[in-house]
């Protein structure tokens, strides 16, 4: 005669499971939060990168127009009607001081444009006609945004055809909004974190602050 056993787990042994998943869900969070922060960080300063591109490959000047500077190319962190916010790139072709649709820049991973209403709600990312990693709130959990030094109390900086960030777009055809120091842009994460990414004077070189390499 053979005798069966059936093979199972014993409580003991259960028990030790359970315990090894938690230790490695709760090692696994701060990691998901940087990650998140990193993510936000890169995307911000790619988009910016992207503006200065955009505009160094679009020459704006135009002396006979007083106007001519309200068409650099810009990065903005705009503010949604429930307090989302999203960022917009964009020129402002026929000087009217907004952007439009039809002048927002596309996004070249979708090719859809960065572009939404600060009338509109945007918990919801969008409508689909518009790229969706520009919601900021959204996709990382930016919940505020401010702006210091040559940019302090602006939502947006401007570049010009040799890629020098502008911080004023005026009537005035003379270079008078050009930044004369640094430009931090530092945004708060929904656990209270926050980042922050400088842009350079003359340059406009920008860079996430304490990743100068980035």
């Amino acid at each position: 005669m053979r005798t069966q056993f059936n093979k199972a787990f014993t409580i003991l042994e259960l028990v030790l499971v359970i315990v090894v998943v938690a230790i490695l869900a709760a090692l696994s969070i701060p990691r998901l939060d940087r990650d998140i922060a990193q993510e936000a960080s890169d995307t911000i300063l790619s988009d910016i990168r992207y503006t200065q591109q955009m505009a160094v490959n679009d020459f704006k000047q135009d002396f006979t127009d007083n106007k001519w500077q309200k068409g650099f190319w810009k990065i903005s962190f705009e503010k949604c009607s429930d307090n989302g916010y999203f960022i917009m790139i964009g020129t402002d072709m026929d000087h009217e001081g907004d952007i439009d649709r039809e002048e927002a820049a596309l996004d070249p991973t979708n090719g859809k444009p960065f572009f939404w209403e600060n009338t509109s709600d945007c918990e919801d990312g969008g409508d689909g006609t518009v790229s969706e990693h520009i919601f900021l709130t959204k996709k990382y959990g930016v919940k505020n945004v401010e702006s210091s030094g040559s940019c302090a109390g602006k939502k947006f900086i401007a570049f010009d055809q040799l890629g020098r960030p502008q911080t004023t777009l005026s009537d005035d055809p003379t270079y008078v909004g050009y930044a004369n120091s640094v430009c931090t842009f530092t945004f708060t994460m929904s656990d209270d974190s926050t980042i922050s990414v400088n842009i350079l004077p003359e340059t406009g070189y920008a860079y996430i602050d304490g990743q100068e390499d980035s």
